[in-house]
């Protein structure tokens, strides 16, 4: 049985590394100017070319993102871009622009291409299209439900590969094709400068009693009525497998660390006990659990089912869930002396409890009894990240494993 793939964010080369240390198959990334997430830190071209060698080394692929939609002004640098990748030896261009894919076609020729979830793919027809045009995967539209999936995907070449995504972040307008950016404060959220308007808070008008504002309450702060929950379907594993799809992908190039480890380690998981055994898969609610750890709104299963409750589709706060706290990353555990080399992210203190994620799901918690510089005096932690300090800890953990602690309720 073929198995799914499993398709990872990778905003920086830190993050990369651990969508691969969690479980990643792939990871997709960006470059520094035609993706569509300009406001993450991303790749250089040298830097990509360094990411493809690393993943390849360990068995794994890059594909990188060339998809916003251009003008003519970007044809000459888009085509000298793609050229370089060319020589890169990528596993695949990430194309939403017709145009940009024919300059790939050009400059990079040989490069297997995927179609961006931005060419907003919601029909046979327009499936076929593609593949007659060269593409080699399909990243379905969003709002597509798991019966639309299924029809497709038996409906095309299955030498075709259909990519759907399963977790992140969700856009207002169709497949991301937004306006309202553009509009409000003049970034271009087709070319990945989105400011997120849909997330603010806004009021009503009328237009013969200007200065007078109406409230439409969802609750005491107001309405986000563009404002859309995150997607998640790590309970629909089987679904997906028998709708025959080929790769499911995260969303959050921009998130931290911790969420591409984590998101990236319940998905991995759920989809191993599932190949394991699927007659007798039973969902975990641990890797659910994990998932609500990472900083989310709240869940949706957005328009994966027919008959999505309306509800779902209806949000009120654009605030983010944030249970708890990234605080550091291990570097290296000397098992001799029981010494972590620990990269402080967040603030850490003496007494506090925190919970170790390894990459095998082998967690534990224990209590901070010290912090210690590389001559073994005792630090104390500060709100600056980055601080770097060693520190007891159980013989359980193991190299990139993250630690976090619970937020203070407040």
């Amino acid at each position: 049985m073929k198995k799914i793939e499993l398709l990872s964010p990778a905003g920086n080369f830190e993050k990369m590394e651990m969508a691969f240390a969690y479980g990643a198959d792939a990871v997709y990334l960006g470059g520094k100017t035609f993706s569509m997430r300009s406001n993450a830190e991303n790749f250089s071209l040298v830097e990509i070319k360094e990411a493809v060698s690393y993943a390849h080394a360990i068995g794994k692929k890059v594909f990188v993102a060339v998809n916003i939609i251009a003008r003519n002004k970007d044809i000459r640098e888009v085509s000298e871009e793609l050229e370089y990748l060319g020589g890169t030896g990528l596993d695949a261009l990430i194309i939403s622009d017709p145009g940009v894919m024919r300059l790939a076609q050009k400059y990079a020729p040989g490069v297997n291409i995927h179609v961006s979830t931005q060419a907003n793919i919601l029909n046979i027809e327009t499936a076929r299209l593609f593949a007659d045009l060269g593409a080699k995967r399909l990243i379905l539209a969003r709002e597509l439900s798991l019966t639309e999936i299924t029809e497709l995907r038996a409906s095309i070449d299955p030498s075709i590969e259909i990519e759907v995504f399963v977790h992140g972040s969700m856009c207002v307008s169709y497949s991301g094709r937004c306006l309202i950016s553009n509009y409000m404060t003049n970034r271009d959220a087709n070319r990945g400068d989105c400011a997120q308007p849909c997330r603010w808070n806004y009021r009503l008008v009328e237009e013969k009693r200007p200065g007078e504002y109406f409230p439409v309450y969802e609750d005491e702060r107001g309405t986000y009525f563009f404002n859309s929950k995150d997607l998640n379907l790590i309970r629909y594993i089987p679904e997906l497998v028998e709708a025959g799809v080929d790769s499911i992908k995260i969303e959050g190039r921009m998130k931290s660390v911790f969420y591409a480890a984590m998101t990236t380690r319940s998905y991995r998981r759920a989809l191993d006990e599932y190949y394991a055994d699927s007659k007798n898969y039973i969902f975990d609610e641990k890797w659910a659990i994990d998932l609500e750890k990472t900083s989310h709104r709240d869940f949706t299963t957005g328009f994966f089912f027919d008959n999505h409750p309306i509800e779902t589709q209806v949000y009120d706060t654009n605030s983010y869930i944030r249970t708890h706290s990234f605080v550091g990353k291990i570097l290296e555990f000397n098992r001799g002396t029981g010494l972590a080399k620990i990269m402080q992210r967040n603030p850490l203190f003496e007494g506090e409890e925190i919970e170790v994620i390894n990459t095998d799901g082998k967690d534990y918690k224990q209590l901070v009894s010290g912090m210690f510089d590389e001559n073994g005096e005792e630090v104390i932690s500060t709100p600056h990240a980055q601080m770097i300090y060693y520190m007891k800890m159980n013989e359980q953990t193991g190299e990139n494993s993250i630690l976090v602690k619970k937020k203070m309720e407040v």
